[in-house]
């Protein structure tokens, strides 16, 4: 998932951005302050519910407002996200508990973020433990002033933050150290847990707490040097692996509470549809169930909500009511029929996002051309755990439990549901069972759900939790999608790997607009997070870009990588078209179009020297695909080992080159490659694909949405360039580069460019 923030990947609009206090990690200690790693001024976010999305920004003025208090020239006062007690807890037996402000559903931060800090403190790893925070302020993030998980940015948002509080905390146990040891805290040093005088004394963490708490909080602090790291950096074990391979770890769906009923909902066949009258006593005749509600969502539609004891008296009552739907005035949206209108659209101006001269595509000959269209369907989540969360009403406060990706958005959206103010809402985040997106959703949907049951039932006397569920096939049938994508593409070439014009139109829906982000991403009326990965391509060719935005009867959101996942297939594929038609080696044609891109060229070169490429003579019948992609930052080079059978690409094996600066947990990003590498597979399998007819989804579930299974994944060989820089991004960009690596590697089979996903061999 990417937030729609067009400064996600480091890159404040211009009026926001401050002049940032950077440190440098050349010398051997590194000063930091109250305002490292903070890399933009204060950013107020306040939003409509009309609108359908609320987000209190009142903590964040407040701060703000007491930091402009200062007098001059004094420090100013640290922030809530800057204050060790809010981070770390250290019990009597040198126990550390690191409270972390972002969602783990996958992605390792509950291991990452604990390392920054444990780094810092000189804490004993084997004493680490870790937390997920509730939303509150001290959690929002230093870069975006909410609470969230987004754009593969935990590392990079977090990296200076986290190793403050490690660092302000041992600061301030050496001072409670050199109190009780009545030594110089300058004579003190620290190691695995314990402070250390020059005569050999030790005290431990867990001995020196209450009193190191009771310290000054230091506002400038001096950092490690990368050269002196003994924990970041080195291939680690993942806090959590043990809880979740053992089958004891909590996700939201397992929440348990005295009173508890469980709530499933009949959703309209047609987005924006509602209840015209309702039979509900087949579905009251099921033991358990105990009511049917008319529940209200956003944009005027409505649903159903079967409450009940359990989650199978309420699924059997779901398929028993019967409903009459209003579903006048509503688009029905027709997949065949979207197409064609896309196909339409794609041959008339659109809006200008790159200037270049095409003047070359008249006049250059239909050898030297190539013209090619891609076409890219709808893309369902499905993430493992389905969507869930957990609401206890009572009147002027309430209790949530939920995976939440956006915490100060959702939290805010309850209370906007139940008429509270957010700080009378306390959101519990549980670990996720996996999202991609889908669990940082502005309109909060599945929670305003919950929410609007908990009211009516309260209004009618009842109290207690509600756990609301999402089916899988509630989510596949009614949830939000990556939206559907048509590129055209026409390029004129000197027939030696020359472009001499390009000209490139996508067609599709914005994430963005009709959003309180539009402001942030949608420039002269493009959505940049439909165009990443093309205007900001690497690749030196003068593209005249132009985008169409349609607006269709369909909700859509991000999907792991966003526009990455359709515009690198595009690019990546017509580069290989080009080396061809130049007749230079897809591989050597990169590395001269990326001469001045050094990440780019260091995770390619990796990826190639570690495959055997060009050296190693592949079995009969196999080929290699070669990809390169940047996204958030981070560059993911593939070399894929492919094969044809039953007219279908068979996936060997695959080297991957990663360029993400500073690897934290090597073993982290080791996995999350893996991981996303199989999800980048998935797109190209047959049955991946949501499809409409009539204004309904046609696909419900894995049986008839395709997603890979075990014996799809390929070996897949991680490398990490080596680098002392600060880290990106690393939960997404793994996404983007398997899907064209495994189409070159066909079109070297077969002589066939594919151009859509899923593939048609």
């Amino acid at each position: 998932m990417r937030p729609m923030f067009q400064y996600l990947n480091g890159e404040l609009p211009a009026h926001l951005d401050d002049d940032a206090v950077l440190s440098d990690p050349a010398v051997d200690g590194v000063r930091s302050d109250a305002h490292s790693g903070v890399l933009g001024r204060r950013v107020f976010l306040k939003f409509s519910l009309a609108s359908g999305f609320a987000l209190y920004a009142g903590a964040a003025g407040a701060a703000d407002a007491s930091v402009g208090g200062s007098a001059p020239g004094a420090p100013e006062p640290l922030k809530p996200f800057q204050q060790p007690s809010a981070f770390v807890a250290i019990d009597a037996q040198g126990v550390v508990t690191v409270t972390i402000g972002k969602l783990d559903f996958g992605q390792g931060v509950q291991t990452a973020l604990p390392m920054l800090v444990a780094e810092e403190m000189d804490a004993d790893w084997s004493q680490v433990r870790c937390e997920l925070a509730p939303a509150g302020d001290a959690y929002k993030d230093p870069f975006f002033h909410i609470q969230m998980v987004g754009g593969s940015t935990s590392m990079k948002a977090s990296w200076m933050q986290y190793r403050e509080i490690g660092a302000r905390l041992r600061a301030m146990l050496v001072a409670a150290a050199g109190k009780q040891l009545q030594v110089p805290a300058a004579q003190l040093r620290t190691e695995s847990g314990q402070v250390i005088a020059p005569d050999g004394r030790r005290i431990g963490y867990g001995a020196l707490a209450q009193t190191a708490f009771a310290e000054p909080v230091p506002t400038a602090v001096i950092l490690k040097d990368p050269s002196r790291f003994t924990l970041i950096g080195k291939p680690t074990n993942r806090l959590d692996a043990r809880a979740k391979s053992s089958g004891r770890q909590d996700f939201g769906i397992d929440v348990k509470l005295p009173d508890l009923r469980t709530v499933v909902m009949v959703h309209p066949p047609v987005f924006g549809g509602k209840v015209a009258r309702f039979d509900a006593a087949a579905a009251l005749a099921v033991p358990g169930v105990e009511e049917v509600i008319r529940v209200p969502q956003s944009g005027g539609a409505s649903g159903l909500a079967i409450v009940a004891n359990g989650f199978w008296p309420a699924r059997k009552a779901r398929e028993l009511v019967k409903v009459e739907w209003d579903l006048s005035g509503l688009e029905r949206v027709d997949s065949v029929a979207q197409l064609a209108q896309y196909r339409a659209l794609a041959g008339q101006p659109g809006i200008a996002v790159q200037k270049a001269d095409t003047a070359a595509l008249a006049s250059t000959p239909a050898s030297r051309r190539i013209s090619a269209e891609y076409h890219f369907p709808y893309l369902a989540h499905t993430p493992m755990e389905p969507l869930n969360c957990t609401i206890d009403f009572r009147g002027d406060r309430c209790t949530v439990w939920v995976g939440s990706q956006f915490q100060t958005v959702d939290q805010a959206q309850v209370a906007g549901a139940l008429g509270l103010k957010p700080e009378q809402v306390t959101l519990n985040t549980m670990t996720a069972g996996g999202g991609f997106g889908r669990r940082a959703v502005p309109s909060s949907d599945y929670l305003v759900e919950a929410a609007q049951v908990a009211k009516a039932r309260f209004a009618a006397g009842k109290t207690g939790p509600v756990k609301m569920i999402w089916t899988r096939e509630d989510d596949v049938r009614g949830g939000y999608y990556r939206p559907t994508h048509l590129h055209r593409v026409e390029i004129a070439h000197d027939g030696h790997g020359g472009v001499l014009a390009w000209k490139h139109v996508i067609v599709g829906q914005s994430l963005t607009m009709g959003t309180v982000f539009e402001a942030f991403t949608v420039k002269g009326g493009a959505d940049t997070t439909m165009t990443e990965g093309v205007a900001e391509s690497a690749y030196p060719f003068p593209i005249a870009l132009e985008v169409h935005h349609p607006k269709v009867n369909v909700p859509v959101l991000w999907w792991r990588s966003v526009g990455h996942t359709h515009t690198a297939f595009v690019m990546e594929t017509l580069v290989d078209e080009l080396a061809k038609a130049g007749k230079v080696d897809p591989v050597e044609y990169r590395r001269q179009l990326l001469a001045k891109h050094p990440r780019h060229l260091a995770a390619l070169n990796l990826a190639v020297e570690r495959s055997g490429y060009g050296k190693t003579e592949l079995p009969k019948g196999r080929a290699w695909g070669v990809a390169v992609h940047e996204s958030f930052n981070t560059v993911v080079a593939y070399v894929a080992e492919v094969s044809i059978k039953d007219q279908r690409p068979v996936l060997h094996g695959v080297t991957a080159g990663v360029h993400c600066n500073l690897a934290v947990n090597p073993r982290s990003i080791e996995a999350q490659v893996q991981g996303a590498l199989v999800m980048g597979l998935g797109m190209t399998l047959p049955g991946a694909a949501i499809t409409l007819k009539n204004g309904e989804v046609e696909q419900s579930n894995w049986h008839d949405y395709r997603v890979p299974v075990h014996m799809e994944a390929a070996q897949v060989a991680v490398h990490i360039v080596p680098s002392a820089d600060p880290p990106t991004g690393m939960g997404e960009c793994g996404v983007p580069p398997i899907a064209p690596a495994i189409a070159n590697a066909v079109a070297a089979l077969t002589g066939k460019r594919l151009r859509s996903l899923p593939f048609v061999v």
